[in-house]
């Protein structure tokens, strides 16, 4: 039996709109984009561009950023933070978890009724508005 939801995030307890509500797909594609940029800089200028740096860059960004600020550079800048569903500390572990499915892409791209994406699911976590 499936419940019916008016709004995605309803049935977590996110409000519909406004701070703690879900982040939708543009939100999200433009912080993607700004820590790959960020990230794809940093390999530029110490690595030589090498994609495993570009990668490597990646996850430590997001892996100490999310687990200490609760956000990346991109999510702040577009309003976002990530949240664990019961409002605790989202923590290092729950943070790496999030992150090394991040950079395999495929969790990133399969979401539920809720948008969350594999990643967030595992992580236990949700990418809101702050």
């Amino acid at each position: 039996m499936s419940v019916q939801q008016n709004w995605p995030g309803e049935r977590l307890g996110l409000p519909q709109l406004g701070s703690g509500s879900l982040a939708k797909f543009p939100r999200r594609l433009g912080a993607l984009l700004v820590d790959w940029g960020i990230a794809y800089l940093i390999s530029y200028a110490f690595f030589n561009a090498d994609p495993t740096a570009i990668q490597a860059v990646f996850l430590v960004e997001q892996w100490l950023l999310t687990a200490t600020a609760g956000a990346s550079i991109g999510h702040r800048i577009f309003g976002m933070r990530v949240a664990r569903l019961d409002g605790a500390w989202l923590g290092f572990w729950r943070s790496l978890i999030r992150s090394g499915l991040l950079i395999l892409l495929i969790p990133a791209v399969i979401w539920d009724a809720d948008h969350r994406g594999l990643h967030d699911k595992a992580a236990g976590t949700v990418l809101v508005l702050r």
